[in-house]
């Protein structure tokens, strides 16, 4: 990451619209919000954050009472036991949590209590460049040393380590998420260390919270790097508990795949790759079967030495487009299969048309070639599908009436 640090840019934060209304709703006499976390970090490299925190002294019941005060402000007490209410406004949400300390840690949640400290608060979270706060007078907050380690693309636990990692095994994850998207060089050794030491913990968390963060963290943009450390340290096996194909992820992430793919290009190379994957990332029934997918469309390119035009229409009659252009970026460079460039531009056309090739037939066809209804028809139009297939899927009447012609033949097949 090569962006300067501008703490100029603070002021386009607080003059963004929802944070004027959320601040003026919560200037209370004697109270005091300040904006924390990810927006302020964002804003001072210069992007624009879409979720915007509020850290105030006012306890959630007084939050709510006066943002009930703005006809047009929706307040929602998202989690008002653990102090955080909901501020949507014009803009968008703006979470508003009331200042808290911890009492108690078990790795997987906290038992906190209201407090007033806005430097004791910082100390209760994750990382310096994530604790810093901005005062609705411009004034920027540092109790912990985050702007210099955000000059410094470095990513350091608040305070120690493996205190930072008890309260939260999840921190581990997020260590190495964060450090791909804001860090530059090797990741912090006492940071690391820390992970390694307590990779235990990351088997009694929740398998969605593990999913949602891995995912994060494959879609990060340094993400391969820190990839291949957690397969250095052994931490990904407890993850994904199979290999890493660390050149296919770094090819998925220069072709922009989305999450899920990059998963796949990382760790499935077969169906039951796929299977184990949704047991220990708690997959959803649309990303188990993506993955499916994949596993079968490279059984199907590993079958083949030499994909040429014919080939390629009928991988992505099979697989669909999408689907096959992906595999095939995820293995580009790999010996098996050769890409005709006839196939590459067949490819090519395909997507000027907007998709896989249609086959032809349908039951209907048969109906009016002379076949009775009935399971014929089914065998009729799997013959004719296979030898459209084995063609290369062409198209036009001689075509047609060849399938017509294989169907009728097949029908007749026991």
């Amino acid at each position: 990451m090569t962006r300067a640090v501008d703490p100029s840019a603070l002021s386009e934060l607080l003059d963004r619209p929802g944070v004027r209304v959320a601040l003026s709703v919560l200037d209370v006499p004697g109270a005091e919000t300040r904006l924390v976390g990810g927006c302020v970090r964002d804003a001072l490299l210069g992007t624009q954050s879409a979720d915007i925190d509020l850290a105030t002294t006012l306890l959630p019941q007084a939050v709510m009472a006066a943002a009930r005060k703005v006809p047009d402000l929706k307040v929602v007490p998202t989690g008002i036991e653990h102090g955080t209410i909901t501020l949507v406004t014009e803009e968008g949400p703006i979470e508003v949590t009331t200042l808290r300390e911890d009492v108690e840690t078990d790795g997987r949640r906290a038992v906190v209590r209201f407090g007033g400290d806005f430097a004791r608060d910082a100390e209760r979270r994750d990382f310096t460049v994530n604790a810093l706060s901005l005062g609705t007078d411009g004034r920027l907050h540092d109790t912990v040393g985050g702007l210099a380690d955000l000059e410094a693309r470095r990513v350091r636990f608040i305070g120690d380590p493996a205190t930072r990692i008890r309260e939260d095994a999840l921190r581990i994850l997020r260590f190495f998420r964060f450090h791909a998207r804001f860090g530059a060089g090797p990741p912090d050794f006492a940071a690391l260390a820390a992970c390694v030491a307590a990779r235990d913990a990351l088997d009694n968390l929740s398998r969605e919270r593990v999913r949602a963060e891995f995912l994060k963290l494959l879609a990060a943009a340094g993400g391969p790097p820190m990839i291949a450390i957690l397969g250095a340290t052994g931490l990904l096996q407890r993850i994904t508990g199979g290999v890493a194909e660390l050149g296919r992820l770094e090819r998925a992430e220069a072709a922009a795949l989305p999450p899920v793919m990059r998963l796949g290009a990382l760790s499935v190379g077969s169906r039951h790759d796929a299977d184990r994957l949704r047991g220990r990332l708690r997959l959803s029934k649309q990303e188990h079967g993506l993955l499916t997918d994949y596993a079968d469309a490279l059984a199907d390119l590993h079958g083949r030495a030499v994909i040429d035009a014919g080939a390629a229409r009928a991988l992505t009659a099979e697989h669909g487009l999408q689907l096959l252009t992906a595999a095939l970026s995820i293995l580009d460079g790999e010996p098996r299969p050769a890409v005709t460039h006839d196939a590459r531009r067949a490819l090519q056309e395909l997507r000027r048309e907007g998709g896989a090739p249609s086959f032809p037939l349908a039951g209907a066809d048969l109906v009016a070639a002379g076949m009775p209804p009935g399971p014929a028809i089914g065998r009729g139009l799997a013959a004719a599908r296979k030898l459209w297939l084995e063609r290369g899927c062409p198209a036009g009447p001689a075509s047609r009436a060849d399938l017509v012609a294989r169907a009728l033949a097949g029908a007749r097949d026991p």
